[in-house]
């Protein structure tokens, strides 16, 4: 059962019979473990007051809104029962609903399904985009990474049916149709759109055209809605056969300059300015893999083997807390490192003469939850139910990076470290996924599911920082999908070039 929830709705009029109907009454109750989300027709949109009793006979006003929608965490064990009750003038409507078991299932199902809605509810609707984050100071800014991420839930939700085949279809198709039209750079997208114009916007002063990293995260998701569609009716054949045409003219080896690297950034306006190789071992390595998988403009070998091998932070070879790590900096950096070129790239069998992928991911995982036990600067809060550092907001410095060993770690804690690390640490990040919501969940979890972050050491008006970035929403969805069932990994394991482009780069890998 992934929901539980029962409701008896009485309406308590003091009208005659034949007076015009009432403008409040509940339309719906969706109840999870700890918390309640309501909805009732509002029709005046004016003042609403509701209520919550745990006896069904003391009622507490707990909110007096004019909307018509309520987040409630009851305070009360799962498979409580819960009372309601909201009042408009003369009329009055009351619930009883029965909160969900706490179970596994429930938990993933409820943190995919609010998460997924990042990218179906709050999509750009002109151009079905993921929007940058929630709070943008810039206006209706749209990201092609975040997008990638995006496309992956949206396709795992419509496996699962949280939204029809045909409404994922739909906004995919309006992606598709935006990134056919909208300004490239020799194939590449730019990091960010405006989605009213279609025109790039600058991530930085001379980061205003081609993106290749961004570009290949958008193009894991992409593949991976082509190999869903392709055995689909005509139209969702028709999508997979332009996605397939997107996907063959973005010029990979053009970014190398005709050199043995490969280059992060293009510029029309400041060429090869910025001048950043793309070196490991980071969260670039999807980039080397598409672009050596590429069936019209791969890169050789040489520029996989002599530019992201040719790092001080490549090879590791240290132990931390007793974990041996094969690749990467310090403690690993931040948790991204062992999502976003994984959200399709299938870790498990993956392997190359340096590591087994999927062993050096969860060492990266282990250090930094052994890392939050130890918690060397004593930050409160931190610990076994409470760990994961990567890049996100921040309620001190605004957007940074979070790593362990380093003056970045302030004792902020983003949801998306540990939840998206449930593939490699299930049993720690359902702990501490237990701890954000059942603990921390009356401030940490919201519409669209966690928050980005939050610093358990301040005062509790200021610790979460209740916005949403796409990039940080996006691997909760596909790490939980591919947790639950594979899914995304199979589906773009299964395009055959990816084969191809491993083996070129020196990669096994085992179907799993």
């Amino acid at each position: 059962m992934k929901r539980i929830y029962t409701f008896i709705m009485v309406l308590l009029l003091t009208v005659s019979a034949t007076a015009k109907p009432l403008p409040i009454v509940f339309q719906d109750c969706v109840a999870w473990p700890a918390h309640v989300e309501l909805a009732w027709q509002n029709s005046d949109k004016e003042v609403v007051e509701v209520f919550r009793s745990i006896d069904g006979k003391h009622f507490v006003k707990i909110a007096a809104t004019p909307v018509n929608t309520l987040m409630d965490f009851p305070g009360v064990k799962p498979g409580s029962d819960v009372f309601y009750r909201i009042r408009y003038k003369q009329s009055v409507s009351n619930l009883r609903v029965t909160l969900s078991e706490d179970n596994t299932e429930n938990l993933l199902d409820m943190v995919q399904r609010y998460t997924t809605r990042y990218f179906s509810d709050f999509g750009e609707p002109r151009t079905g985009m993921a929007r940058e984050r929630s709070n943008d100071t810039n206006g209706d800014i749209v990201t092609t990474g975040g997008t990638g991420f995006g496309v992956m839930a949206l396709i795992a939700a419509a496996n699962r049916g949280y939204v029809t085949r045909q409404a994922a279809s739909s906004q995919i198709n309006k992606i598709v149709t935006f990134l056919e039209t909208t300004e490239r750079f020799h194939g590449a997208w730019a990091h960010w759109y405006h989605a009213e114009t279609g025109k790039p916007f600058s991530f930085s002063k001379y980061d205003d055209g081609g993106d290749l990293v961004e570009t290949a995260f958008l193009t894991q998701g992409l593949l991976t809605a082509r190999a869903f569609y392709k055995n689909g009716d005509e139209q969702e054949k028709a999508l997979s056969s332009r996605i397939t045409k997107l996907w063959e003219t973005i010029e990979w080896n053009w970014y190398t300059q005709e050199k043995d690297s490969l280059f992060w950034h293009w510029s029309k306006n400041y060429g090869w300015k910025m001048n950043h190789p793309i070196r490991g071992y980071d969260e670039t390595l999807i980039t080397y893999i598409l672009a050596a998988s590429s069936p019209t403009f791969a890169i050789t070998d040489s520029v996989y083997q002599k530019c992201y091998k040719h790092s001080p932070y490549y090879y590791n070879g240290k132990s931390y807390y007793g974990i041996p790590l094969s690749l990467g900096m310090e403690f690993g950096g931040p948790l991204f490192f062992t999502h976003y070129s994984f959200l399709g790239l299938d870790p498990r069998g993956l392997k190359d003469s340096y590591t087994n992928y999927f062993e050096r991911n969860k060492a990266h995982a282990l250090i930094h939850l052994a890392y939050a036990i130890d918690n060397p600067k004593k930050h409160p809060g931190l610990g076994a139910d409470c760990w994961g550092f990567t890049s996100s907001d921040d309620a001190l410095l605004g957007y940074t990076s979070h790593q362990p060993g380093t003056n970045d770690e302030n004792g902020t804690v983003s949801p998306t470290a540990a939840i998206s690390s449930i593939i490699y640490t299930p049993e720690a990040s359902l702990k501490a996924l237990r701890h954000f919501y059942f603990d921390e969940g009356k401030q940490l979890f919201g519409k669209y599911g966690f928050y980005d972050a939050f610093n358990p050491g301040l005062d509790s008006t200021k610790r979460v920082v209740k916005s949403y970035l796409a990039i940080d929403q996006g691997p909760i969805a596909d790490m939980i999908e591919n947790y639950r069932s594979g899914l995304l990994w199979k589906l773009f394991m299964s395009n055959p070039e990816i084969s191809i482009g491993l083996q070129k780069l020196g990669f096994t890998y085992v179907n799993n």
